[in-house]
């Protein structure tokens, strides 16, 4: 489900409590040129008939998953600063609930 970006912030954080109980959240970034739909391959009919144009400037695209619930949001360039300042405080806070992880003890050899 495509949010604004406010709204996305807001369901993040609601999907990092529910997953301290549900289980894990996944999330991803990648760039993202406004297209809903692959570029065709070259050499085939439909490459020849419609070469999509670069765009202008990239936007990046945030998606975020708990189990069946999905929510995805994309950020556009002159927002990104806001928005990740304010995703690294939800990253900060959600952070609370992480394990350590503990090193296994070497045994050291007696020489």
């Amino acid at each position: 489900m495509l949010m604004e970006n406010e709204p996305f912030l807001t369901a993040l954080t609601l999907m990092f409590y529910d997953g301290r109980s549900k289980g894990a959240v996944t999330v991803t970034m990648k760039r993202y040129d406004g297209r809903n739909r692959p570029e065709p391959r070259p050499g085939t009919k439909n490459a020849a008939k419609n070469p999509l144009p670069k765009p202008e400037q990239y936007q990046c695209l945030v998606r975020a998953r708990l189990r069946q619930k999905k929510i995805s949001t994309v950020v556009s360039g002159q927002n990104v600063e806001k928005f990740q300042e304010a995703y690294s405080k939800l990253m900060l806070s959600s952070m609370d609930s992480l394990k350590r992880v503990k090193k296994a003890k070497t045994a050291r050899m007696a020489q």
